[in-house]
């Protein structure tokens, strides 16, 4: 019997924001997708087309210092609710504000937060971590090993944290030097590195790896940063995360 093509998946992918090299992960991220025939992307650099994801089986977003309206995040809840499956990587969930104090984290989008899970507030040096399988025999993690990243480590306001679903995890109790709330050294939870946050009919899928920094993604603050940052994009088993959670998207992994 002669096999039927794959159904055609139509996905939105956000790219966008501040403080990235977002044609670096854009690019990636694109080379990733293309590995499967049947989806066709539309790419935007903000929320705009929040409001017509109707058609879309799923979105992935990779943007920083991007707040959507109140209307687009009206929008973005209501899809996931209804069954829509969103791949929310790195800066996703981060609003920044510098300020003489250092970087401040403005609760500026209350329901994207929600939607999301969480909110960033601040992260700690560059510096290698420990990323370890908070579920090691979910899926979207089963085989991977712990495995050591420098990256930049969120710590974050989570939203209803006991309905997420921790995926990876890592331990931090120090300062975030730079940052307006920069006294983590009294956490003793784990810091959740990947997580699913269920919705509705659909799903979030978190995972804050993923900076990525060039030469002239700092401005205004500067117009040539002098170091290029790859971070976890130079880990193999970060591409492995990146390839499942495309695989999830499109109702492969549960």
């Amino acid at each position: 019997m002669a096999q039927q093509n794959p159904q055609r998946m139509d996905a939105q992918l956000v790219i966008g924001g501040r403080y990235h090299d977002m044609d670096f992960a854009r690019l990636e991220l694109l080379k990733l997708l293309a590995e499967h025939q049947q989806i066709r992307v539309r790419v935007s650099a903000d929320y705009r087309d929040a409001e017509d994801l109707g058609d879309c089986r799923f979105l992935i977003t990779y943007t920083c210092d991007l707040a959507p309206s109140e209307a687009e995040q009206g929008a973005l809840s209501r899809w996931v609710e209804s069954g829509g499956r969103w791949l929310a990587l790195h800066g996703t969930n981060a609003l920044l504000e510098f300020t003489e104090a250092g970087v401040a984290a403005p609760r500026g989008f209350p329901l994207l937060a929600r939607t999301l899970g969480s909110q960033f507030i601040a992260h700690p040096p560059i510096q290698p971590y420990a990323v370890e399988l908070a579920d090691p025999g979910h899926p979207l993690v089963r085989g991977i090993e712990p495995f050591e990243t420098d990256d930049e480590l969120y710590l974050c306001e989570y939203h209803e944290r006991e309905a997420l679903h921790p995926l990876l995890h890592t331990h931090f109790a120090g300062m975030a030097p730079g940052f307006v709330e920069e006294d983590w050294r009294g956490a003793t939870a784990p810091h959740l590195v990947m997580y699913l946050r269920p919705l509705g009919a659909g799903a979030v899928l978190y995972n804050t790896l993923g900076h990525c920094r060039g030469h002239y993604d700092m401005r205004p603050a500067m117009d040539y940063y002098p170091q290029i940052e790859r971070c976890s994009w130079e880990k193999p088993q970060f591409y492995e995360l990146l390839r499942r959670g495309i695989r999830w998207c499109m109702g492969e992994l549960d």
